[in-house]
């Protein structure tokens, strides 16, 4: 299944240049010390913060500044864009109606980068 995902976990997408971190909000109405994920947390700029500088020729300022460079590839600031849920999400746990996001969901940002979690905000204590 995978560890449940919440508030300030690690993110990184296949063509930004830094991490970024996930805010999510209470709406969902599950609270730890940070706010527990589902597959809806995906809104740019509210949940998924920039990346630094994007590498995508499929984003359009990044084209159009790698076309004016002569075909030099130009990263360009980041601007997620993300119209779908996170994927697959977990199939047992709810969490605000919605499945719960876990450390294995990818979320697809609109200019072709995959945005994944490199860590899930939320670690397990073994206690012997």
């Amino acid at each position: 299944m995978g560890q449940l995902v919440c508030g300030g976990a690690m993110l990184q997408c296949s063509f930004g240049v830094a991490p970024s971190s996930l805010v999510t909000l209470p709406a969902n109405g599950v609270l730890n010390v940070m706010p527990a994920a589902n597959i809806m947390d995906n809104k740019p700029m509210v949940n998924i913060l920039p990346f630094g500088m994007c590498q995508s020729l499929a984003n359009p300022t990044v084209a159009s500044a790698t076309a004016a460079a002569l075909g030099a590839l130009t990263p360009m600031p980041c601007i997620p864009v993300t119209a779908a849920p996170w994927a697959p999400g977990s199939p047992t746990v709810l969490i605000g109606n919605m499945p719960a996001l876990n450390n294995s969901s990818k979320c697809m940002c609109n200019w072709g980068g995959v945005i994944s979690i490199t860590n899930p905000g939320q670690m397990t204590i073994q206690v012997p």
